[in-house]
């Protein structure tokens, strides 16, 4: 499932809000995905997949600020995913979201994926705000 949380007569892919920074959450739990939809959507313009193929599928029709990904899906992972948005789309911030985080994994992180920060789940909603506003402060201060 690809959708936008604000508008729901919106088309899927397309960010509803053009004046708030755009952000990428993937996610297979469809439940999180909204919660996390939920929590960022009166900050910012967010789109959601469900995986890593729906989310390449929307970032070659938008440019996005940030992406928060989920670690293990279905079908691709987000480690994975993050290490190959940092070569394609090298500007843009990257979350990462796990249950867990082994030393190796860690490492990878900083070394592959550069990642912006990651999260533990469970994760607290107003720390992923947080972490949002504060990658969409980085990601524009690195565009000047």
């Amino acid at each position: 499932m690809v959708g936008m949380i604000d508008a729901p007569d919106s088309t899927p892919g397309e960010v509803s809000e053009p004046g708030k920074d755009a952000v990428l959450l993937i996610d297979d739990e469809k439940a999180l995905l909204a919660v996390y939809a939920a929590a960022l959507g009166p900050h910012f313009s967010v789109a959601t997949a469900t995986s890593v193929q729906e989310a390449e599928s929307l970032l070659r029709k938008r440019k996005f600020k940030v992406v928060v990904s989920d670690h293990l899906m279905p079908g691709g992972n987000g480690m994975s995913f993050l290490v190959r948005m940092r070569e394609e789309y090298p500007e843009m911030q990257r979350v990462l979201v796990t249950a867990y985080m082994k030393p190796e994994m860690l490492l990878r992180s900083v070394n592959e994926a550069a990642l912006f920060r990651y999260l533990l789940k469970p994760i607290s909603l107003a720390e992923l705000v947080s972490v949002v506003q504060d990658a969409i402060k980085l990601h524009d201060a690195s565009e000047r």
